[in-house]
């Protein structure tokens, strides 16, 4: 199994980050794990992992949808915008307690692989991971 270079947890409750990254760590998946408490913080992140394509720029991103200050619709939107994020091949994950069909529809437009549902657990890292990061896929 090779590991990830970097998974970003965005997520604004701050047990949900807590355990999807004690889980991520149990997995050893990932040589880095980051986390942002809303979408501003994640293009925060973004911006100092990614700009200059440092090895730490995620590779693969967990996102909630209902978060403060920036949701993870207004995040992607302004994801989709920056110049220096379209020569990454980042993986997007939403992550929600429910699956609205008009949630699914608005996400269909933006750049996002799926949805999970919550929790994150081992079998859902698995099988994204078996998706897109075939190499990296727990045996």
């Amino acid at each position: 199994m090779n590991k990830l270079s970097s998974i970003l947890l965005v997520d604004d409750d701050k047990t949900t980050n807590f355990l999807n990254e004690l889980m991520l760590r149990k997995l050893d998946v990932a040589e880095k794990l980051l986390v942002a408490m809303n979408g501003k913080e994640a293009l925060d992140v973004l911006q100092e992992h990614c700009e200059n394509t440092v090895p730490t720029c995620p590779v693969l991103i967990f996102l909630d949808i209902n978060m403060p200050v920036m949701n993870g619709f207004e995040f992607l939107d302004a994801y989709s915008h920056l110049p220096w994020m379209k020569q990454q091949a980042t993986v997007i994950v939403m992550l929600t307690t429910s699956l609205h069909s008009r949630d699914v529809s608005r996400a269909e437009q933006l750049p996002v692989s799926g949805f999970v549902s919550k929790p994150l657990t081992a079998e859902k890292v698995n099988s994204i991971l078996a998706q897109h990061f075939p190499s990296a896929a727990i045996s």
